[in-house]
């Protein structure tokens, strides 16, 4: 066997990040983004006066909460179990509360906030740590893969370039692998979806396992839009261009042939 036409055909070969890497990375970067989502949903609530709008809703259910001795707070179930009186009373407390104008207004602007707010700090965070930091350490290197020694490419051994990266974090980690899962969620808080909620997520998240599991490069969604790839950085050439990677492998061919002899 020729050994040094086998190291240079290594040089080729995809050196895949291990999973261990991978994850720890991730929960780095995931610790490092819930901060900052937290952050900057302090900062827009202030912005937008999220806490006058839930104070005037919050203490409307107060009043009507005592006004007619009930509990906004009872379960289905519990509300079943309530006497005839203890039901009357509930449905009073609530229909004072939706007749009430100020209060209703307050709950729109409330829903409409908390989901403007989550959008916003999400898509900041993701900005900031997902996009801006890999142009900078390059390689599509977050902090937590600098830290841990791995990198994406392009699936061919190119280095990633600014559109890959934000096919990557915006199509796919930001709009599809958390908005949706977030939006379902908040529609669950607010009552406004059914079991159609709860079984996307896990379609979801089962999808995400299966790509993990049956692709060649153990790639989630977001590797796959983007064509993307993560890698081991100490032992994986990333080439910066098409050209060059066929440039190599010419080389690599023609020193193949040199030692090889006819």
């Amino acid at each position: 066997m020729d050994f040094a036409w086998f190291g240079l055909a290594m040089v080729f070969d995809l050196q895949k990040a291990s999973v261990w890497k991978r994850a720890s990375a991730f929960l780095f970067d995931f610790i490092l983004l819930t901060i900052l989502v937290v952050a900057f949903a302090f900062l827009l609530s202030w912005i937008t006066g999220y806490d006058g709008y839930s104070d005037t809703y919050y203490d409307k259910m107060t009043e009507c909460e005592q006004t007619y001795g009930t509990s906004f707070g009872y379960t289905r179930e519990q509300f079943d179990e309530l006497d005839a009186d203890g039901q009357k009373a509930y449905m009073d407390a609530y229909n004072a509360l939706v007749s009430d104008d100020n209060a209703m207004y307050a709950y729109r602007m409330m829903v409409n906030l908390i989901m403007l707010i989550t959008s916003i700090s999400i898509f900041l965070s993701y900005l900031i740590l997902d996009f801006i930091v890999p142009i900078v350490l390059k390689d599509g290197r977050t902090l937590g893969k600098k830290i841990f020694g791995i990198a994406v490419m392009r699936t061919n051994g190119v280095r990633m370039n600014k559109i890959s990266l934000f096919i990557r974090t915006f199509l796919g980690k930001y709009a599809i692998e958390t908005m949706v899962p977030v939006l379902i969620v908040t529609m669950i808080l607010f009552n406004t979806i059914g079991i159609v909620g709860p079984v996307v997520m896990g379609l979801l998240f089962v999808l995400e396992i299966v790509l993990m599991v049956a692709t060649r490069t153990n790639s989630m969604i977001h590797d796959l839009l983007a064509d993307t790839v993560v890698v081991d950085y100490a032992s994986q050439m990333i080439y910066d261009s098409e050209e060059a990677l066929v440039a190599a492998k010419r080389q690599t061919a023609f020193e193949k042939a040199n030692r090889t002899g006819y």
